[in-house]
């Protein structure tokens, strides 16, 4: 065999295993019935669901963490966009600014009633107010 054929096969070998390890991570967007029914039948692979945070005014419905406590310890409650509302349990310190955050995606699975964050991202509002874009954009005339 030559050279440029042991090179190729090689490349074409660190390109499939580069292939097989990134998908391991790929997990699917699904609504908390969705997790509790591929939980129901045994799968423990991880999904990312979509939600708001229900809130009364400016506070947060359902929010528990006390850091003097257990500061690895943080539960909230998520409504998903199919408007179903579910206790989250994030085993690590709250992240910063959640209480501003408009919309929620965690990565995690079911584990019995409770479902277990691995990872939370956070979505924050515009900081801009729309009026205030208005004023501060140039016309075109």
């Amino acid at each position: 065999m030559k050279k440029s054929h042991i090179l190729i096969l090689a490349v074409i070998a660190a390109a499939i295993g580069i292939l097989m390890t990134t998908s391991a991570d790929v997990s699917q967007y699904v609504s908390f019935k969705e997790a509790r029914e591929l939980a129901a039948e045994g799968k423990t692979t991880k999904v990312h669901v979509v939600g708001r945070l229900p809130r009364s005014g400016q506070q947060i419905m359902g929010l528990e963490y006390n850091p003097t406590l257990d500061p690895n310890y943080f539960a909230f409650t998520l409504v998903d966009t199919n408007r179903v509302a579910q206790r989250v349990v994030y085993f690590n310190p709250k992240p910063q600014d959640f209480d501003k955050s408009e919309q929620v995606v965690i990565t995690g699975a079911m584990r019995n009633d409770v479902f277990v964050a691995d990872k939370i991202l956070l979505k924050c509002p515009s900081k801009y107010v729309e009026k205030d874009i208005q004023g501060a954009t140039a016309s075109v005339n």
